[in-house]
Order: C-alpha cells, then sequence, then structure tokens
C-alpha cells in the first residue's frame, strides 16, 4: 500500500490561540465599522448576516491593519435575532469565521 500525499502542504500548527483580530466601532449604530486590528493583512474577507435584518457591506478582498469594514443594518430588533459573521484568511492560509452579536 503507498501512502498518498496531499496536493496541499500541510499547515503549520499553532502553539496558542489565535486571537480575533477585529474589533466593532457601534458608536453610529446602525452603521458599523468593523476594523482590523491585528499587524497582518487578512485576505478573503467577507461578512454575512444569520436573522431577520438586512445588510449592506462594502467588504474589500484584503483588509490591512488599522483599515475597517463598513456594514449597515436595517431590521426592526437586531438585538433580538440577528448575527453578523465575519470570514477571512490571515496569511498562513487557514480561514477563520467571528459572530457579532448586537
Amino acid at each position: 500500500m503507498r501512502n498518498l500525499r496531499s496536493p496541499r502542504p500541510a499547515l503549520r500548527l499553532r502553539r496558542f490561540a489565535y486571537r480575533v483580530p477585529w474589533r466593532v466601532d457601534r458608536s453610529t449604530a446602525p452603521h458599523y465599522r468593523i476594523v482590523n486590528t491585528s499587524r497582518e493583512v487578512l485576505n478573503g474577507v467577507s461578512v454575512s448576516v444569520a436573522g431577520s435584518s438586512r445588510l449592506q457591506v462594502s467588504a474589500p478582498a484584503s483588509v490591512r491593519p488599522g483599515e475597517a469594514v463598513r456594514a449597515s443594518l436595517s431590521g426592526r430588533d437586531p438585538a433580538r435575532d440577528t448575527l453578523l459573521v465575519v470570514r477571512w484568511f490571515p496569511p498562513d492560509g487557514r480561514e477563520y469565521l467571528w459572530q457579532i452579536a448586537f
């Protein structure tokens, strides 16, 4: 029997937890800024909504340190039934998801 290897290179193991690289600026709700607080460029950034609210978002494909994704919500009561889900890839290529509750 032959050992088969994946065509993708193996991901490096992390020894410590990965710190969420985002901060949510809620000062102008229902318009939010999701700010990249890391020192890394985050790629493949997308924002989606789960719940009854509607979402308008300007999510660039890559977010540099200090830059932000802008998201606007419209709905009766987002605090009751809405979550935003942010998806991104740091430079090591792993996929991460983070949810934001209101």
